[in-house]
């Protein structure tokens, strides 16, 4: 028996040697007590691993993050920070930062090295006493970022690799594959841009239990005061919902934006029966034998984990997570001239490539100046030159867009959005040079890009320029706009004078069409619909549809499709097959419907 004993404690010591050892913490930036003037950026998770904190100081550097951690022991610590220079070359990182530790400033300059997300050793520090205060010291202001903090007394680097990486920070936290809390409801909708809110607020009204996850503190999407697109499109037949997210039209990059997200904030927490989870971002979507069973998402902040279930979803991503995680067919890219010829075979897609390729269009990162009253200074960036060269301007509007053919607009979105930095701050460096504007001083950059295009979820339809041209009158239309059509393309490939991160538009006039609602819901998922850019449509299609009125008309109409999938316990599809007019007739009295508040 005492062997047995001793043999079994054996086992215990080993077992426990292989996970977190009790000499070192990991600290996840995102969940600092005090961000300071950081901000939490979760953009990139899929692509980096995590949230990440990011100094958005526009030049000067912000007001230090904070946080304090308890040690297992006193004594000797090494200490890796997990960050990255976004701007490598000859000349000083411009993401700069240093670590302090209860108040003493380590000599390591943090964010310089390898453009690349990495370990850096910020070196060996004693502890002689707990709680300890760490603390992120800007040194630029120029988009500094910090990922994790980690302290060990053994000298050994935390792994690199994106798996090792994401099962050792795992190990770390204790998580489990399955969130240990979870809650369903009647219908998820991922995503709280215009589409998901009007969605939610449409299923809602018909007496749906909703849950709206959204990774934002912020409604709206690219709509909302993070991004401040403004919206564009006709309401049609959903003005009653529509003009709960926003108010009047204000130009791009106006914080007039910030007065929708309180408006829509405080429209949707109306309903008892919508669940408003901001800053939760999806990272999974469970699916079985053609159907989506749950979603799992993660706080941005607490890096809590909650499991999401119900009979419908509704992927309002943008990107089309959802749809991709569950296995469901998409497009990316341009199509071929003849791929869509269809009835039309007299036509082809317009400005659709001979051969199909990769290209989409871009990403836009709006930003602001003002008068200050006096002279400003703005630092030299001799990291943005290469970019920008001689050009020079003081405000960006829409035509700031970056799209390249070796580039995906979901993969490579943090050097896209990265290159757009070097853009404005080399730009605005330039424009300051000019005596004019020696008062001249920026007022916003967002950090967050606007996208145009990325995945396009496959439907039972796939909606063309051709229906837009040829103002198809579907049986199953429950969308319609007036809008032109326009695709965008860099001028650069016009003009190679021209800056590469600005755009044009290809512009067809017509003078309305519409869109099926077989063009909303999964061709291969059951139990799937969606809304938004990510709708089943080609590239060009997208063309005119893809503003925000208009994908929330898409969203009023699978927020209602979902409510009589409820009804008549059927699928999409089956509400097109049996239930078309039903659905086509509550969104002709959407405006008579009487809230439920």
């Amino acid at each position: 028996m005492k062997g047995n004993t001793i043999l079994l404690l054996s086992i215990c010591l080993i077992l426990a040697s292989c996970g977190k050892r009790s000499n070192e913490v990991l600290i996840e930036t995102e969940s600092f007590d005090e961000k300071g003037g950081w901000v939490v950026d979760p953009q990139f998770v899929e692509q980096m691993g995590s949230p990440y904190l990011l100094a958005h100081g526009l030049g000067s550097p912000v007001k230090n993050a904070k946080t304090t951690i308890n040690l297992p022991s006193k004594g000797k610590y090494n200490i890796w920070v997990r960050t990255k220079n976004w701007a490598d070359g000859q000349w000083e990182a411009p993401g700069r930062f240093r670590l302090l530790v209860n108040g003493e400033e380590m000599e390591e300059i943090l964010g310089s090295g390898e453009e690349k997300w990495r370990w850096q050793y910020a070196g060996r520090i004693s502890i002689k006493e707990t709680p300890v205060i760490i603390e992120l010291k800007d040194l630029t202001g120029f988009e500094g970022r910090c990922d994790a903090v980690f302290l060990s007394q053994a000298k050994k680097e935390p792994p690199e690799t994106s798996d090792e990486l994401s099962s050792w920070r795992k190990a770390q936290f204790g998580e489990t594959e399955i969130p240990v809390r979870s809650e369903e409801f009647d219908l998820i909708v991922v995503g709280g841009g215009i589409a998901g809110c009007a969605a939610s607020i449409a299923a809602a009204e018909r007496g749906m239990k909703v849950a709206l996850i959204h990774d934002r503190p912020v409604l709206g999407g690219n709509a909302s005061s993070e991004i401040r697109v403004h919206t564009e499109g006709i309401t049609w037949k959903s003005e009653r919902i529509l003009s709960m997210l926003n108010t009047v039209w204000w130009p791009n990059g106006s914080p007039d934006a910030t007065q929708d997200d309180k408006k829509r904030l405080d429209n949707i927490i109306r309903y008892e029966n919508i669940k408003v989870l901001l800053n939760w971002r999806a990272y999974n979507a469970n699916s079985h034998s053609g159907y989506v069973t749950s979603v799992d998402a993660r706080h941005t902040s607490t890096g809590e984990t909650m499991r999401f279930s119900a009979p419908l979803f509704i992927d309002c991503t943008g990107d089309g997570w959802i749809g991709y995680w569950a296995g469901a067919e998409y497009m990316y890219g341009r199509e071929d001239s003849l791929t869509y010829k269809e009835n039309w075979d007299k036509y082809k897609e317009l400005w659709s490539p001979v051969t199909a390729d990769s290209k989409i269009m871009g990403s836009s990162v709006l930003w602001r100046t003002f008068d200050s009253g006096t002279p400003s200074v703005f630092p030299d960036v001799p990291w943005a030159m290469d970019v920008v060269g001689e050009y020079s301007a003081t405000s960006g509007t829409w035509k700031w867009e970056f799209s390249r053919n070796d580039l995906h607009q979901v993969d490579d979105a943090e050097y896209i959005r990265d290159h757009m930095f070097k853009a404005i701050y080399g730009s605005f460096s330039n424009a300051k040079k000019k005596s004019e504007n020696t008062n001249l001083a920026l007022e916003w950059v967002s950090y967050l890009i606007g996208k145009r295009e990325s995945r396009r979820l496959k439907g039972d339809y796939i909606y063309t320029f051709n229906d837009e041209r040829n103002m198809v009158e579907f049986p199953d239309a429950v969308v319609m706009e007036k809008r032109n059509i326009d695709v965008h393309y860099q001028q650069i490939e016009a003009d190679s004078s021209q800056p590469d991160f600005l755009s044009e538009a290809l512009y067809y006039q017509v003078d309305h069409y519409y869109i099926p609602y077989r063009s909303l819901y999964s061709v291969n998922i059951n139990n799937l619909l969606f809304a938004g850019r990510c709708f089943s449509s080609s590239h060009v299609g997208l063309g005119g549809p893809r503003v925000m009125n208009t994908t929330g008309q898409m969203g009023v109409a699978v927020g209602y499709a979902a409510s009589l999938c409820k009804k008549y316990s059927t699928n999409p599809r089956g509400i097109y097959e049996d239930h078309i007019n039903e659905l086509k007739e509550l969104i002709n009295n959407t405006d008579s419907v009487k809230n439920s508040f």
